[in-house]
């Protein structure tokens, strides 16, 4: 996992662009792999820009970027 994930426990919301920079890749790349993977219509695509992302898209995101994922630790 991105350890910048892990170490922002606080930061509740991303932006559009704060979340494609958390991923690695541009807010266009973010845009196409929303609308290949979660939104089913162009209506909804259109939604998606004002909307704000949680620490847990930004996993469910990662998980689709195909990305290895580093194991957590316990403790």
């Amino acid at each position: 996992m991105n350890q910048a994930l892990l170490d922002k426990p606080t930061k509740t919301q991303y932006s559009e662009h704060e979340a494609a920079e958390e991923l690695g890749i541009s807010v266009q790349q973010l845009r196409t792999m929303i609308r290949s993977h979660i939104v089913e219509t162009d209506e909804e695509l259109n939604n998606v820009a004002v909307a704000s992302f949680r620490p847990s898209d930004l996993l469910v995101l990662k998980i689709l970027t195909g990305l290895k994922l580093s194991p957590m630790l316990p403790g």
